[in-house]
C-alpha cells in the first residue's frame, strides 16, 4: 500500500503543479499581452494615370494673300461697270455704270471672301489626354483589441494575429518597429 500511496501523491503533486503553471501562464500571458477582438483589412483606390490618344480629322484655313480682297473688288467693279454701262442712254448710262461698278465691286469682294474662306485643307493630328485607371490596393487593418478590460481601436499595417504583446505596461501596436505606444 505504500507504493500507491506514493504514486497517488507523486502524480497529484505533478497535476497540482501542472495547474499552477498552466493557470501562472495564462496570469503571465495575461499581463503581457492584449486580446484582439477583430482585425478588419482595410483598401484604398489608387487612381493610376496613362496616355490616352487619338487621330482627329482637322481641318484648317490656307493662308490668305489678299487680305482685303482688292481682287475681287476691282474685277467685280470691271465687270459690274461693263454691264451696267450696257444699260440705258445718256446720263442714265453714266448712273448704270456707276451702280453697275459699285454693285460689282460688292458682289466681287464677297464672292472673295467666300473662296478664302473656303479654302481649307484636311490633315490627321494625333491628339491626346490623360485618362486614370483605378485600382484597389491593401491599406492596413482596422484592429480592435482588448486590454485591461477597455477596447481600443488602432491601424496596423500588418494583421496582428490573435493577441498583441505588452511592453513595459504599454500596447506593442507597431509590431515592425518594435516601438511601444498605446492607444
Amino acid at each position: 500500500m505504500k507504493i500507491s500511496f506514493v504514486t497517488g501523491a507523486l502524480t497529484g503533486a505533478i497535476v497540482v503543479t501542472a495547474g499552477s503553471a498552466v493557470a501562472g501562464y495564462r496570469i503571465y500571458e495575461t499581463a503581457h499581452s492584449a486580446k484582439v477582438v477583430s482585425a478588419r483589412p482595410l483598401t484604398r483606390t489608387v487612381r493610376i494615370p496613362r496616355q490616352e490618344c487619338h487621330d482627329e480629322q482637322v481641318t484648317h484655313t490656307k493662308p490668305v494673300q489678299d487680305h482685303e480682297r482688292l481682287i475681287g473688288t476691282g474685277i467685280g467693279a470691271l465687270v459690274g461697270g461693263v454691264l451696267g454701262h450696257q444699260v440705258g442712254g445718256g446720263n442714265g448710262k453714266t448712273l448704270a455704270t456707276v451702280a453697275g461698278a459699285a454693285a460689282g465691286g460688292y458682289a466681287g469682294n464677297r464672292i472673295q471672301k467666300k473662296t478664302q474662306d473656303d479654302d481649307t485643307y484636311t490633315v490627321t493630328e494625333r491628339r491626346c489626354s490623360a485618362a486614370y485607371d483605378r485600382k484597389e490596393e491593401p491599406a492596413g487593418f482596422d484592429v480592435v483589441y482588448e486590454y485591461k478590460g477597455q477596447r481600443h481601436h488602432v491601424h496596423m499595417n500588418e494583421d496582428p494575429g490573435a493577441s498583441l504583446p505588452v511592453k513595459d505596461g504599454k500596447v506593442v501596436t507597431d509590431v515592425t518597429k518594435d516601438s511601444s505606444t498605446t492607444t
